[in-house]
């Protein structure tokens, strides 16, 4: 979801911030501030799988808790471990549903936060109380994530490059051949840009035989971010690339998990994968607590970096190293974020971390 910060210049701060291109308290004609995009996830196990995948999608998070709860709850110390592991120290925390509970609830799970986080690389984060119900403290909460989370340098002057997050096909049903559109990609550029009339390599692309893939070549025909066309995009934020491509490829998200970028610069397609990996001690995502056993060689396990998704055979396993033959090939480089699944019951379930060696 997109959403653009506006500041009032009439009115002090931290009342002067809002979503609305007018003023709510005065009608003043407010001023653009930034655009930020929220990556979202729907429920634990897939939001924790985003963060430890992902991170360099991120330029910081809003941490929201229910105040009528004690701080932390299982789920919110696990989100926040998988934050901290990453790095992610421009943190706001959001005290949501103060309009049902009390002043005196409020103050006490402010404490609760705030000794919690003591210690660690975020324990100076603001906590801002809100409704979302009622809109109420928004104001103050867009003031400290423009505060708190800066926009950070980008890497402009390197090719651009993209993990494929979504791709859909915008023909209604009837299209005739001759209207049709190509097939649109979208996802969050990490570095460089891309403009309209860009040629851009998708890989791996198309799975053509064991071990065998052929990526894709295509033009860019239209960009929209923001909620609008634009000539170009920069790194930060959500993309939409409208391409030549054939929006059979590219519908139900045919494309997810490919990477998109400058041609010849991509990171190698890898049909082996070696990972420095971490364990945690509990699985992630159990009503009940149950430890993580140690990998096996032979054991099949589940990983995920940026928006790919693809099973691999464990080959070999010291301490701190893993070795898989994957089942499908992945585009990966030295450093990027991995996380880990593991089947147990029925579901896979998170059991670790870790960096491409």
């Amino acid at each position: 979801a997109d959403a653009a910060i506006y500041r009032c210049p009439s009115c002090e701060e931290p009342h002067n911030y809002t979503t609305e291109e007018k003023c709510p308290r005065c009608g003043s004609e407010t001023e653009f501030v930034r655009a930020i995009s929220f990556i979202d996830c729907p429920g634990h196990h897939s939001l924790m799988v985003t963060m430890l995948s992902g991170a360099a999608l991120f330029d910081g998070a809003v941490f929201v808790a229910d105040v009528r709860h004690r701080f932390p709850q299982p789920q919110d110390s696990e989100h926040l471990q998988a934050a901290l592991i990453l790095g992610v120290k421009n943190m706001v925390f959001a005290q949501n549903k103060i309009d049902v509970s009390t002043r005196e609830r409020i103050i006490e799970n402010y404490e609760e936060i705030r000794s919690y986080i003591r210690g660690t690389m975020v324990e100076d984060a603001p906590i801002i109380p809100v409704s979302g119900q009622h809109a109420a403290g928004i104001d103050v909460l867009l003031w400290a994530m423009e505060k708190f989370i800066p926009t950070p340098p980008r890497e402009l002057d390197k090719p651009f490059r993209m993990p494929i997050l979504r791709s859909f096909d915008i023909n209604p049903p009837g299209t005739p051949a001759q209207k049709l559109r190509g097939g649109v990609i979208g996802g969050s550029i990490t570095q460089g840009i891309v403009r309209i009339g860009d040629e851009i390599e998708i890989a791996p692309g198309i799975i053509v035989g064991e071990r065998r893939n052929e990526p894709l070549v295509t033009e860019v025909v239209n960009i929209r971010a923001g909620g609008r066309d634009v000539e170009e995009a920069k790194s930060g934020g959500l993309t939409g690339i409208e391409t030549k491509l054939d929006p059979a490829l590219t519908k139900s998200d045919g494309m997810v998990g490919n990477m998109a970028g400058a041609p010849g610069t991509l990171p190698p397609t890898r049909y082996e994968l070696e990972i420095e990996y971490k364990l945690f001690e509990k699985v992630v995502g159990l009503s009940e607590e149950v430890s993580v056993a140690p990998i096996s060689v032979g054991e099949q396990l589940v990983i995920n970096i940026y928006s790919a998704v693809t099973s691999g055979v464990v080959k070999r396993r010291t301490k701190d190293k893993l070795e898989l033959e994957l089942r499908r090939p992945i585009v990966a480089e030295e450093g990027d974020k991995v996380a880990i699944s593991r089947i147990i019951g029925s579901a896979w379930r998170l059991i670790g971390y870790g960096e491409v060696a």
